[in-house]
């Protein structure tokens, strides 16, 4: 027994020596599978940078984030995915990539991120996308693409962002979407296209969330009335897509590229539109007014009934049953949705969605609701005290009046508390004591403390009967009041007969 102890001790000695297969003596890249040059990190294989023609031959299983970007990759052969079953996110941008072709993303069904932005592709063919059935982000702006077959997304159940920006894409078809789901689709880029002709009716009859990101920004769009109009309410509702990028709307006035304008400042080549042929396109959204704290309930209402109802909500998350994320919102058995405690997140557009084998894409119901705080409600004590507090006032009030009136009589003289007043030049002056003279205004006199304004004394023209009247004019002294002069009329009983000033 005691040889096996002392043989077991020494094959642990020889292991520590002789190291594991995880030791520094072992290549990782022959462990892991990891292609040369890449770097390898738990399920993230990165080989950007390297210049690669081709996709290398060998990729560990576990990967789950290929970045395969920046290199002079030409062609993707058929099947290369099959070993990368926990695949989820494949970068392919910035390559040498002309085509697809049929089979290429076969053994994708669980991929979510597609990049093939960058590149050289030119069109897309019916089966190029094929496999791809849980493709949530699919990013091909950047490229030369002239062509999109009519169900080039077909298979694309999932995808809820499109990215085709910044290619050379003449029309687009809004009332298919090119085999796209709108129930899931989110985003949908078309900015910096040669976009020459869009269908009106079919942009008025997407759904609102898609509305909401639908970038139409940056093509030779045609300045057409009813576009005007449609782009303009959009702006006015505050869509992110139009909102943010209105400077980059333009149209072409003549069909030339030389009489491109704005449609949101150049408003002189639309102003013989008429609003008509706009009213009726999009159905008015219906607008509440809800509480914080209190319960909301959403129905969708639909023309026929439908098999399948979802909602967006004001941020852009698709509910379907049970509900939203954090629990906040349920979407209920009959297809309506119902908060219980409203919060201001709740405030904004949410968008019904129905689809059905008797239902178009475009059977929805908008609600734009608007989260506001109660009132608080006046307290009991607050009301009593303010009421108990007037009555004091006047109980105050009518003691005073009763107790400290402000004349008192007694003897037959009445005694009045008054502050101790200023008398005023105007009282002590009367119109039938005053002292006339022929002082000029200039004599040096003694000037009072407190300046005042001279008054003159003036007979009016009619009904004065001669009596004097007063006037205002420059300053004049309080002590010697004499210094005032008088205007005598013609007309005046006093002054008839009389040049020269007269005294009394």
């Amino acid at each position: 027994m005691t040889w096996l102890v002392l043989l077991g001790t020494l094959l642990c000695m020889l292991r520590v020596g002789l190291g594991t297969p995880d030791s520094e003596g072992f290549p990782p890249r022959a462990l892991h599978n990891c292609p040369y040059k890449c770097i390898c990190a738990a399920d993230l294989l990165s080989c950007t940078g390297l210049g690669l023609q081709d996709v290398p031959a060998e990729l560990p299983a576990a990967t789950a984030d290929l970045d395969l970007s920046h290199n002079a990759l030409q062609r993707l052969r058929p099947g290369w995915l099959a070993p990368l079953f926990q695949l989820r996110a494949l970068h392919l941008d910035h390559n040498e990539l002309d085509a697809l072709g049929r089979g290429v993303f076969v053994n994708a069904s669980g991929l979510r991120l597609l990049d093939l932005s960058s590149n050289t592709l030119r069109a897309l063919g019916r089966h190029d996308l094929d496999g791809l059935g849980a493709l949530e982000k699919l990013l091909l702006f950047n490229n030369r693409l002239v062509h999109l077959d009519e169900h080039a997304f077909h298979g694309l159940r999932a995808l809820s962002h499109l990215y085709l920006g910044c290619n050379e894409l003449a029309s687009f078809s809004f009332d298919h979407l090119h085999g796209l789901s709108a129930t899931h689709l989110l985003t949908l880029d078309l900015s910096s296209n040669r976009l020459g002709h869009i269908s009106v009716p079919e942009l008025a009859a997407l759904p609102a969330f898609l509305k909401n990101g639908l970038y139409l920004h940056n093509n030779p769009l045609p300045c057409d009335c009813r576009l005007y109009h449609l782009l303009q309410r959009w702006h006015q509702r505050g869509l992110s897509a139009v909102r943010d990028f209105a400077r980059e709307y333009v149209c072409l006035a003549f069909k030339v590229p030389a009489s491109r304008v704005r449609f949101f400042q150049h408003s002189r080549v639309f102003e013989n539109c008429s609003s008509a042929p706009a009213l009726g396109l999009e159905r008015p959204e219906e607008h509440l007014y809800a509480l914080v704290g209190r319960s909301l309930r959403l129905y969708c209402n639909t023309s026929v009934p439908a098999m399948r109802i979802a909602w967006v909500s004001p941020q852009q998350e698709l509910l379907r049953a049970p509900g939203s994320r954090d629990g906040s919102i349920a979407v209920l058995a009959d297809g309506s949705l119902a908060i219980g405690n409203v919060q201001e997140q709740h405030a904004g557009l949410f968008v019904c969605l129905a689809t059905g084998p008797r239902l178009h894409h475009n059977q929805t119901h908008e609600y734009n609701v608007s989260v506001h705080f109660p009132r608080p409600e006046p307290e009991a004590f607050n009301t009593g005290f303010t009421t108990l507090l007037g009555c004091a006032v006047g109980l105050v009030l009518v003691l005073l009046y009763l107790f400290a009136p402000p004349c008192r009589c007694c003897r037959g003289a009445c005694r009045c508390r008054r502050w101790p007043q200023t008398p005023s030049p105007l009282q002590e002056l009367s119109a039938q004591s005053s002292v006339l003279s022929t002082t000029p205004p200039d004599a040096p006199s003694r000037k009072a403390s407190v300046h005042k304004h001279v008054v003159f004394l003036e007979p009016g023209r009619r009904g004065l009967n001669g009596r004097v009247q007063l006037a205002v004019a420059e300053e004049f002294d309080l002590y010697n009041p004499g210094g005032l002069q008088l205007k005598a009329g013609s007309e005046s009983a006093s002054s008839i007969g009389s040049e020269g000033p007269m005294t009394t």
